[in-house]
């Protein structure tokens, strides 16, 4: 029987009791969904994956879509991409800094993502993992002229990182390739979204790819987008997890802001990630 424990007054739980795979059944997954939806974060401690049976498990949430930078991609299953500080014959044999700024995974594609999944499979760092802020609270606590003022405007998104442009530095948007920055384009989401299975309203990527607020100057924008960045990432709103080797990790795009920490390159880390798209365009 499955059983949860809360991980902060933030947000996160995690549930023991539950096998990770193609044969999870419809019970422990409609049990893993509900803590997603209550907790935001839901960690799945002790698993055990093939990637077959990885992607198998994302699947039952919807549909996993490989990420533009392809060169990281799994062997054995595109769905899945590699992170990792870790070579082969002189070569990374996974994505090295992967969003080290606060950010949504896929608010830069027009059909977003649901959650993101991740599958411990080599740490070696103690006390660094990746830090979650609630937009949900962040969002509940607002002044209610605040929440007037911002519920009916609508951001644009691009790939990126507003907060830092710079290739060369390791704390920009993962760099992507010509071909890759062709298959990118600008789209557009509300500031504030209504979860598709709750209904509960949050603040939505408020940082990492939201350049600009339609009918607002780029500078005017920016600095309302910096304004609620700030508050949402406020300690009270903020739980960082650090993976064990065997956690799957899932957390909810709609909800939530997370930043990965900086790699130590002698400390190996290898993790398999997954992200999962909602059903359709936030409008």
């Amino acid at each position: 029987m499955a059983s949860i424990r809360t991980l902060s007054s933030a947000l996160g739980c995690a549930v023991s009791g539950i096998a990770v795979g193609e044969e999870t059944s419809g019970a422990d997954l409609q049990a893993v969904e509900a803590a997603l939806d209550e907790h935001c974060v839901v960690v799945l401690p002790g698993q055990t994956l093939t990637p077959q049976g990885f992607v198998s498990f994302a699947r039952r949430f919807g549909r996993p879509e490989p990420h533009v930078i392809d060169q990281y991609h799994h062997p054995a299953a595109a769905d899945i991409l590699i992170l990792s500080n870790q070579q082969h014959a002189g070569r990374n044999i996974g994505l090295l800094d992967g969003g080290s700024y606060f950010h949504s995974d896929y608010a830069y594609l027009d059909v977003p993502s649901r959650c993101t999944m991740l599958y411990a499979i080599q740490i070696t760092q103690e006390g660094v993992g990746t830090t979650f802020a609630n937009l949900r609270a962040a969002y509940d606590d607002l002044p209610a002229a605040t929440k007037a003022r911002i519920d009916p405007l609508v951001c644009r998104h691009h790939y990126g990182n507003r907060d830092d442009l710079d290739e060369t530095s390791r704390t920009v948007a993962s760099v992507l390739s010509d071909d890759q920055k062709k298959k990118m384009s600008w789209v557009r989401h509300p500031l504030v979204r209504k979860h598709p299975r709750t209904g509960r309203k949050a603040l939505y990527a408020v940082s990492g790819s939201s350049f600009g607020i339609e009918g607002m100057d780029d500078k005017e924008g920016v600095a309302l987008l910096d304004d609620l960045k700030r508050h949402a990432t406020q300690p009270q709103y903020l739980h960082r997890y650090d993976y064990q080797v065997g956690d799957v990790v899932i957390w909810d795009n709609c909800s939530l802001l997370h930043a990965a920490p900086l790699t130590d390159m002698t400390k190996p880390r290898t993790l398999w990630r997954i992200t999962v798209k909602d059903k359709g365009p936030t409008l």
